[in-house]
């Protein structure tokens, strides 16, 4: 069996992460909590999680769907270098992004979610993995004459494939849609 890659599942953890994160720091501020200050924060860092972790990494084998819109966020991620690309960084952040929400109970849910896409983000650090941006691959240009192919040359309904491959050698033993000759002579005698 494969390796698991555990990036993949740590990207779509902090994603789900930062928009729980985001929708309880909105309930903590518009329902004016305690410590509504930290609502404030929480959607902050929610929409900072969620642009951070919406572009998907390249995985090692196999293909990659590319989400929606992503590439205009990917130039973003890879314009920082090694701080987006390094998963130990990635870990350290998330946790450190995710200690003051847990104060009001509206967004302790996105720091428990947090807490545990740093420790998967960890997982994925130490087993060497690193976020690579999804390159477009160039597409082949085709040319003309490669791709139009010759219409039939007998008109439907044609015989199954096999049938046509015969046809060829037993046109070389006779002719035999033509007129044939009997062997038998054939006298026209009226009475």
């Amino acid at each position: 069996m494969g390796q698991i890659e555990w990036a993949m599942w740590a990207n779509e953890q902090a994603l789900a992460s930062g928009l729980i994160l985001l929708t309880g720091g909105i309930v903590a501020t518009a329902g004016q909590f305690v410590w509504w200050q930290f609502g404030a924060y929480s959607i902050v860092a929610g929409v900072f999680i969620c642009l951070l972790e919406y572009p998907r990494g390249k995985r090692k084998k196999g293909s990659t769907m590319e989400r929606w819109g992503q590439k205009y966020l990917t130039t973003v991620v890879k314009a920082f270098g090694p701080l987006t690309r390094n998963y130990y960084v990635r870990a350290i952040l998330h946790l450190c992004l995710a200690v003051p929400a847990g104060v009001l109970l509206a967004t302790i849910l996105g720091t428990a979610c947090l807490a545990i896409a740093s420790g998967i983000y960890l997982l994925a650090a130490i087993r060497g993995e690193e976020w690579m941006p999804i390159e477009q691959k160039p597409k082949e240009r085709l040319q003309v004459g490669a791709t139009i192919k010759q219409p039939p040359s007998n008109p439907p309904p044609r015989p199954p494939a096999e049938v046509r491959k015969k046809q060829p050698e037993e046109e070389a033993a006779g002719p035999s849609g033509g007129p044939q000759v009997n062997p038998v002579p054939v006298t026209d005698e009226v009475v």
